[in-house]
């Protein structure tokens, strides 16, 4: 099994080193010495600790409109550019930032804006943006 430095933790978690250490103080993420005596973060202990953080991480709200997408990401639109038929939506989710194409139409409709909070939702190679 492959262990990983604090450094590369905290890359595949999105997160500073620091941060990966303050965990590991806290005895939330189990960490081992090498045989240098640099602490390192097991695989499978890294997978799970990743799995249970991400459970929360970008939770969409209990009121929000059903639907069968299931990779839904609560963010803060960041950017907007519009032409006259397509429009390009920035959203910043926790470390993601994901780009939509959208309609021109749509933007308006939503009332999309830089500091709007959003839910985008990936499936397959689309991404749909829904209000909160």
């Amino acid at each position: 099994m492959p262990s990983y430095s604090m450094g590369q933790a905290a890359k595949l978690l999105g997160v500073s080193p620091e941060t990966v250490r303050r965990w590991a103080d806290a005895g939330r993420l189990r960490v081992a010495r090498d045989g240098a005596g640099a602490r390192v973060v097991d695989g499978a202990d890294l997978a799970r600790f990743a799995v249970e953080r991400g459970a929360g991480l970008h939770a969409v709200p209990e009121d929000a409109v059903p639907t069968s997408v299931r990779n839904s990401f609560v963010g803060i639109v960041t950017a907007v550019r519009v032409d006259d038929v397509a429009a390009q939506v920035e959203v910043q989710s926790g470390p993601h930032r994901l780009v939509s194409l959208v309609t021109r139409e749509a933007v308006e409709e939503l009332k999309l804006a830089v500091g709007v909070t959003v839910t985008a939702r990936v499936k397959s190679t689309s991404v749909h943006v829904d209000l909160p």
